[in-house]
């Protein structure tokens, strides 16, 4: 679904822009997606030269679950001095935060289309545990 944007973004930036195709909830519960995308980032890192690409400029970018994954990859590999240091990291509406549906931004947009509160903490539950059998719960905040 992403290749026509990852086409526009090479071309755009003339950058190379690798995509990971990571595991998904609910069959593959947490860590499978990090782990598929901080092994294809060290993987592309450790191998730089094989892609010409420049140390100096590599960038993580991710949208939504994958603006989490981007982060979490990004904050791994901030301590690793075996490989080239990550340039930046962009994440797009990000899913950085979800223990508290409670907060301000999360009913402020609970009715905003296309991730409604309710379905922000379905999708959070199916990534860390395979199922949304507590949502109630998580949604009040007794979690």
């Amino acid at each position: 679904t992403y290749e026509k944007v990852c086409r526009y973004l090479s071309r755009e930036s003339d950058s190379v822009v690798v995509s990971v195709q990571y595991r998904l909830a609910p069959e593959h519960k947490y860590p499978a997606a990090y782990e598929d995308c901080l092994s294809a980032t060290q993987h592309f890192l450790q191998h730089l030269q094989h892609y010409g690409v420049d140390p100096a400029r590599v960038t993580v970018c991710g949208d939504s679950a994958g603006g989490n994954l981007a982060a979490a990859v990004s904050q791994t590999l901030a301590g690793s001095s075996d490989l080239p240091r990550l340039r930046a990291q962009i994440l797009i509406y990000p899913g950085l935060q979800a223990l508290d549906f409670n907060l301000p931004s999360y009913h402020q947009n609970r009715g905003v289309p296309l991730l409604f509160r309710e379905r922000a903490a379905f999708f959070a539950l199916l990534y860390l545990n395979g199922d949304a059998l507590h949502m109630q719960e998580v949604l009040e905040g007794s979690h």
